[in-house]
């Protein structure tokens, strides 16, 4: 009886060992785990398919830029240099005599509409009205007629324009030259058809 007892315990270890071997084999090779593609991967992917059209609004330069023109300062004639200055030192001279007689109404039809609306500005004004000579007179800019008054009238009276430079087909500045040979910015202006209006 033990030795049965022997046998049966010996075949079932037999047959356990088998089925344990079997089930191995039978289980598939898992392949190696993969990272998942990242993101970036995908977008690089995705990006280098795009048309030209969309790259080129990605990297911040639209199509229109190609057709973007530099100004070149040579483009301007030496005959429309001549003549724009002429005109502008014609305009500065007429603005010199309105502002000797300190005409505020005759004065604001020279300037741009934008340039117009800064110097009226409350933060202009207030920046303005900080500098040391209107401090020291205890002036407080309130209008773009203070700004004409306390301002414009008394440093604008005899401006002269020497040179002008171009810096777009439509816009110069304005310069004089001091007695110690320094060349000092009047105005900005711009010429919108047949007017110069100062812009700055």
């Amino acid at each position: 009886m033990i030795v049965d007892m022997k046998r049966v315990c010996f075949l079932f270890c037999i047959i356990l060992s088998f089925l344990i071997s079997c089930k191995n084999q039978a289980d598939p090779v898992q392949p190696p785990k993969t990272e998942p593609q990242s993101p970036a991967v995908t977008e690089k992917s995705a990006e280098q398919a795009k048309p030209i059209e969309d790259n080129a609004q990605q990297t911040g330069v639209t199509v229109h830029d190609t057709n973007t023109v530099v100004f070149d300062p040579s483009s301007i004639s030496q005959e429309e240099k001549d003549t724009a200055k002429i005109e502008i030192q014609r305009l500065i001279q007429e603005l010199n005599g309105i502002i000797r007689a300190k005409n505020y109404n005759a004065w604001v039809p020279y300037l741009d509409t934008d340039y117009f609306a800064i110097i009226s500005s409350a933060e202009y004004l207030d920046r303005i009205s900080k500098s040391a000579v209107l401090v020291k007179q205890k002036i407080v800019l309130k209008s773009a007629r203070d700004y004409f008054n306390y301002v414009v009238v008394p440093s604008r009276t005899n401006d002269r324009v020497d040179d002008i430079e171009f810096e777009s087909q439509n816009r110069v500045k304005a310069y004089t030259i001091n007695n110690k040979g320094e060349r000092l910015r009047l105005y900005d202006l711009e010429r919108t058809g047949n007017e110069w209006k100062i812009i700055n």
